[in-house]
Formats: structure tokens, sequence, C-alpha cells
């Protein structure tokens, strides 16, 4: 039973330290790299801040690809 919990203990603690990296990066990404037209740049920076890893993964998934796509950068 000690070696599951330990697994899961990992397991966890990794998603975790994961889920920060990816939130830092796509913060950082946005603050630096989106466009400051308009009020977009706000919005992400606050939806990216007040979810967490979900809203990194969303910003990462849906507005990246297109931002790049748009802008080159």
């Amino acid at each position: 039973m000690g070696i599951i919990a330990l697994f899961i203990f990992f397991l966890f603690l990794t998603i975790g330290i994961g889920g920060t990296v990816l939130w830092i990066w796509m913060l950082i990404d946005c603050a630096t790299n989106e466009p400051s037209e308009g009020n977009e740049k706000i919005v992400w920076i606050l939806v990216i801040v007040f979810t967490h890893a979900l809203g990194a993964l969303i910003y990462l998934l849906a507005r990246r690809p297109e931002r790049m796509r748009q802008y080159g950068k």
C-alpha cells in the first residue's frame, strides 16, 4: 500500500509542477507576444491568471496557434 501511495503522490506532484510551469509559460507568452489591440490581451491574461492550468491550456490550444498564424509571433 505504501508504494501505491508514493506513486500517486509523485504523480500528482508532477502534474502540479507541470501545470504551474505551463501556467507561467503561457502567462509570459501572452503578456509579451499578444498584440495590444483592444482588450484581448487583458482578457487572455485574466483568463490565464484566474483559471490557472486550465486557462493556460485553453490559451495554448485555442489562441496561440491563431495568433502565430495572424501575426507570426
